[in-house]
């Protein structure tokens, strides 16, 4: 249990940004899911559509300092990826 005043200020403010946080990678989660479910099913319009919110929240999230930039490029590569095979196929 922290003591000083500023201390508590921050146990308050890290428990605030860690609901936040949470709330976006949780979203970012659900995004993914839909995407791959889109690439299952095949549907080509759909899995467009995922991919760009997908891709706006990763960058959201790693503007925000949610994640590294490096990782949010790396995922939306690897997502265009998967996606332009299935459109090949």
């Amino acid at each position: 249990m922290p003591h000083s005043k500023s201390a508590k200020k921050r146990l308050r403010q890290s428990k605030e940004k860690r609901v936040r946080n949470k709330a976006q990678k949780t979203k970012i989660h659900n995004l993914k899911k839909k995407f791959l479910s889109a690439i299952e099913r095949e549907e080509e319009e759909e899995a467009r559509e995922h991919l760009s919110n997908l891709t706006q929240q990763l960058h959201r999230a790693a503007r925000k300092g949610i994640m590294h930039e490096n990782k949010a490029a790396r995922k939306q590569a690897q997502y265009e990826k998967k996606l332009n095979r299935m459109v090949a196929e």
